[in-house]
């Protein structure tokens, strides 16, 4: 099994399939053999960001064991020899509203995935599904607009995946799982004062696995308009919910992208010369040095 990287955000509508495509493209232009897996659960579109528009299998082959092996699912894409994609389900809302059990196999079968990285496009928003899916991975990333609604969103997403972080975490610990499972919580800061009721080391062990989450932000349509003051983004999320936010890169608003999308090409093919594909190429390096740094998964 190679990285998994997860790309996620708080809000619909910021651009995130077209990162994670981007991103999957690039790296597989760097020699990377890649799979971009759609997990966007019910609203799956990455494949038609490429033009393939009548997939042989989808997540729902999978989902209803139709094929077996999630690694069979995955199918070549033409645009690069080293590229393959998971297209995520069909429109059935059997396959929308997974069952947990589908979930566990799901996740279980990454991990016999073919590929030096596995691109994790997640569907927005905190549903259960989409937090777990997010978890799962190596690194994580989560993308936002300067929108004021999108950086709340993405503070409210980071939140509750710092949470559910702990609390898969010590669900695997029996000593701790009664005492922290059947409640719901508002903050972090809450869990902690429960791990450390319930065990005496159980709150250094929930920080050291919160000082661990170091999720990347990339931020999409940014102009001299709308930007985001990162640094206090950061000392927020520091403050509030004991990770590290660092930033992945920015992506300048430019119409380059719409016009990308509308030729069902990623804007790195379409346009390599546009601001977008020059900034998504840059993070496409930095993401090459982040695999090489230690895995984020939660233990």
């Amino acid at each position: 099994m190679g990285h998994t990287i997860s790309i996620a955000s708080g809000k619909g509508g910021v651009g995130k399939s077209v990162v994670a495509a981007n991103l999957a493209l690039d790296l597989a232009r760097k020699g990377k053999q890649v799979v971009l897996a759609d997990l966007d659960v019910g609203g799956a579109d990455a494949h038609v960001l490429f033009g393939h528009l009548h997939p042989t299998h989808t997540l729902t082959d999978f989902l209803t064991h139709r094929v077996e092996r999630l690694d069979d699912v995955a199918q070549r894409l033409p645009i690069h020899r080293t590229l393959r994609i998971i297209p995520g389900t069909g429109d059935t809302l059997a396959t929308a509203n997974m069952s947990y059990s589908q979930k566990t196999r799901l996740i279980r079968n990454f991990e016999e995935i073919h590929a030096d990285v596995i691109i994790v496009d997640i569907g927005a928003g905190t549903s259960y599904h989409a937090l777990d899916f997010f978890l799962m991975a190596d690194h994580h990333v989560v993308v936002a607009t300067p929108d004021p609604t999108s950086v709340l969103d993405l503070y409210r997403f980071i939140k509750l995946a710092a949470i559910r972080r702990v609390l898969s975490m010590f669900l695997m610990r029996d000593v701790m799982a009664e005492g922290l499972a059947n409640r719901d919580y508002c903050s972090v800061e809450e869990v902690l004062e429960v791990a450390g009721k319930t065990d005496e080391s159980g709150r250094t062990i929930a920080e050291s696995t919160l000082q661990a989450f170091k999720p990347a932000l990339v931020l999409n349509r940014v102009s001299g308009r709308a930007r985001v003051n990162v640094p206090q983004l950061k000392k927020l999320l520091k403050d509030y919910v004991g990770g590290d936010l660092t930033l992945l890169g920015e992506i300048p608003e430019d119409p380059a992208m719409e016009q990308a999308v509308r030729a069902y090409t990623p804007v790195i093919q379409h346009a390599p010369s546009s601001p977008a594909a020059t900034a998504l190429t840059k993070m496409g390096e930095t993401l090459l040095h982040m695999l090489s740094t230690p895995s984020t998964r939660a233990a």
